[in-house]
């Protein structure tokens, strides 16, 4: 009997995510991959034979979601917007036809039916900059709150959020002014889970300028007895990435700023080729901090030739807290 006759897309997908795809996924990957498979997928394209679907059919689905594919969850509440996001669309393919090529890896189907299929453009979404006449009311708006120190280090360094939130005390090193990202926070299922980083390259020692450095001494003294760097000042544990990200919002609001990506604050430091947002950061701590060129030439501020001035010395020989 052909094996593919055993198996409808339902029973295949359960199948390929619990041997293949679920053991090589992240945590919070893991729920994205569920709700593409079990509200998406299976109530859709679940009872078709394997054998037996068409790249027609895949076709109408991914229509259909961009039309109809938003999943109403609270009975209460109207949906604006009944389909998926280009994105959501883009990702649920991914996931289906990696699955329709393992079928055909065991030759449980001659061809994979999702190549065929047309995809939704995707937009590309611009990225937003904090002005530079926003940066220094927006550091003041955070140290209202009690929370200069990590949005300044944000500013200065780019990091992911959940790799801010995740820093202990032990990442810095004040001798040399570097900070070690090993980790980061998310949120899956209710839960605060700390892991790797996002990609290996991602696990690095970066440099901080003076001027971060005295900021988080400081903030050190707030909890010398807290291991993490930023704590909730609710719990005093981990910071949510969810309540970070909303007190961002926050601080935008009151300072009458449009919205900015959270995710957006980084991108600019990540590309050092970014030369005018460097020198927006030079004018905002010539403002902010006027002793700023005295104590430190700043982790944003760069070498004619494009280089910092803080060195990325070897993890050895650390002076860390304790």
């Amino acid at each position: 009997m052909n094996r593919s006759g055993t198996h409808t897309v339902k029973s295949w997908v359960q199948m390929w995510y619990e041997v293949y795809a679920e053991p090589r996924l992240r945590e919070n990957t893991k729920d994205y991959y569920l709700n593409y498979i079990n509200n998406h997928i299976i109530p859709q394209l679940g009872d078709i034979k394997l054998d037996k679907l068409t790249t027609i059919q895949i076709q109408k689905f991914y229509n259909d979601l961009q039309k109809n594919g938003r999943v109403q969850r609270y009975q209460h509440i109207e949906l604006k917007n009944k389909g998926l996001s280009v994105r959501v669309v883009h990702g649920i393919h991914t996931l289906l036809n990696n699955c329709l090529e393992q079928a055909v890896a065991e030759r449980l189907i001659l061809v994979n039916p999702a190549r065929g299929c047309k995809l939704p453009k995707m937009e590309k979404r611009e990225m937003k900059v904090l002005p530079e006449e926003k940066i220094r009311p927006y550091l003041m708006e955070a140290d209202k709150r009690g929370l200069l120190a990590p949005f300044y280090l944000e500013l200065t360094t780019g990091l992911r959020r959940g790799e801010l939130l995740a820093l202990l005390w032990t990442d810095l090193d004040v001798e040399n002014r570097t900070i070690s990202i090993t980790k980061q926070v998310t949120r899956t299922k209710g839960e605060l889970v700390v892991s790797q980083p996002k990609t290996h390259n991602s696990i690095r020692v970066l440099p901080v300028s003076q001027q971060a450095v005295d900021l988080l001494v400081e903030e050190h003294k707030k909890h010398p007895g807290n291991p993490y760097m930023f704590p909730s000042p609710k719990t005093g544990g981990m910071f949510d990435p969810d309540s970070f990200r909303h007190t961002h919002e926050k601080i935008l609001k009151s300072i009458g700023a449009e919205h900015i990506r959270f995710h957006d604050l980084r991108h600019p430091y990540v590309k050092h080729t970014t030369k005018i947002f460097s020198l927006r950061s030079m004018a905002f701590q010539a403002q902010a901090y006027p002793d700023a060129r005295r104590k430190t030439r700043g982790a944003c501020q760069l070498h004619r030739g494009g280089q910092s001035q803080s060195p990325v010395r070897p993890l050895c020989n650390r002076k860390r807290f304790s």
